[in-house]
């Protein structure tokens, strides 16, 4: 077990393409993290750059205090899955997942303790005498993770495990994660192009676009609390609504404006929109489909029904309204029936203001959590203007030759130049 330490990495191919620019991340002993973004972030270059499969261009990496920018891979104490599953596959599973401790000169009965135990942890136990092509693709990945397990490492990285499983598969994967995670407690850094596995196995989310870091939290304060638009519209499924509204701040009170729906935020958001400085402006109004009600009162949105998806338990809506497609969920009951609504019929909605997210039209960013500017420096007086006074009778051209004392600047003065 192990902290890990990431300190300004940066990575670029060929002197032009910069895969990861500026990563900065400390990671505690035993914590997972998630490494997620859409494909070309920079999140598996990340992955391999702590493992030592690729260079780093700038930066320092930190496994438990000592820094590992120039060990092999070999001596960084750590394990990887990758996505494919790499077996060998004259081997059996038991042999496959014994081969780096036999590298490694374990006793035989070491090997054949460490190899039993990890078939236990992934419930492979009677499979430990087949080979790879009599295996399904769930079992091959457990083989793969049961080979990382039984080196015991500082710290456990997995590469897009699951994403070569079906979505059942991937579902009883995940599942497996969690338990493993909770057998072997350990550093796991986790890589995923798939936001709900982000959501239900890290402790910590790195949200990653086009190497840069997004956004670090827990998976409730991604959600609730998205860094910007982009943050915003990836977590979360469906995705989330956006639209051009507009604040209005009135009388210490905050209103947002979209259509014909006026609607208060409430205490807690008008104070950090407040003390961010943020005045009436059009914004990016940010609403997540399951936060949408069906309404009947005048103050609201009107729109008209695309399409009606039944889901199980819930049915997605599908809307025309502000000259866009918006998505509407609506819970159904127990007892309740499919209520599919006809193309075209016209529809109302509202929403509360504790659910409205508001970005920046210009930057994306949060208004909520918007730094408030810097105070302006006070302008320099302008030094007065020198008054030529007439010489009095009997004061000689001398005094008007004499240089007036100018007092030199205090030292640390800000505003000298």
């Amino acid at each position: 077990m192990a902290d890990l330490s990431l300190r300004s990495v940066k990575k670029v191919y060929d002197n032009t393409v910069v895969a990861v620019q500026s990563f900065d991340l400390e990671i505690a002993d035993k914590e997972f993290i998630v490494l997620v973004g859409p494909s070309g972030c920079g999140k598996s270059t990340t992955l391999r750059m702590v493992a030592g499969l690729e260079e780093i261009t700038a930066g320092e990496i930190y496994i438990a205090g000592r820094k590992v920018n120039t060990v092999p891979p070999k001596d960084r104490d750590i394990a990887m899955v990758f996505q494919n599953y790499a077996l060998y596959p004259h081997m059996t599973v038991y042999d496959n997942i014994a081969y780096g401790l036999r590298l490694r000169k374990f006793p035989k009965r070491v090997i054949d303790q460490k190899v039993r135990e990890a078939a236990e942890i992934l419930d492979i136990s009677e499979l430990l005498k087949r080979k790879p092509k009599a295996l399904s693709g769930g079992q091959r990945q457990r083989v793969a993770i049961g080979r990382a397990i039984v080196r015991e490492p500082q710290v456990f990285l997995m590469d897009e495990p699951l994403s070569n499983l079906d979505a059942k598969l991937r579902n009883q994967m995940r599942s497996e994660i969690i338990k493993l995670r909770q057998k072997v407690n350990t550093t796991f850094i986790y890589v995923t192009h798939d936001q709900t596995e982000a959501m239900t196995l890290g402790d910590r989310i790195v949200i990653m676009k086009e190497g840069f870091v997004q956004q670090v939290g827990t998976p409730q304060e991604v959600f609730h609390h998205p860094a910007n638009l982009f943050v915003a519209g990836f977590i979360g499924t469906p995705q989330m609504n956006i639209f051009d509204a507009r604040l209005v701040r009135e009388d210490g009170r905050c209103f947002v404006e979209l259509g014909n729906a006026r609607v208060q935020l409430p205490a807690e958001k008008t104070a950090r929109l407040l003390a961010g400085g943020v005045e009436s402006q059009p914004v990016k109004l940010g609403l997540r489909p399951e936060h949408l009600m069906l309404t009947e009162e005048d103050n609201a949105v009107y729109a008209s029904v695309d399409v009606t998806e039944m889901m199980g338990s819930a049915v997605h809506i599908h809307l025309s309204a502000c000259g866009q497609d918006v998505v509407v969920v609506v819970p159904l009951g127990e007892e309740e029936e499919e209520t599919a609504l006809p193309m075209g019929q016209p529809v109302r909605f509202t929403f509360r203001g504790s659910a409205a997210h508001l970005f920046d039209v210009e930057s994306g960013c949060n208004l909520e959590y918007r730094q408030p500017p810097a105070p302006e420096p006070p302008p320099e007086e302008p030094a007065p203007a020198e008054e030529e006074a007439a010489p009095e009778a009997g004061e000689a051209a001398e005094a008007s030759e004499e240089a007036i004392p100018v007092p030199a600047p205090p030292p640390g003065d800000p505003f000298t130049e």
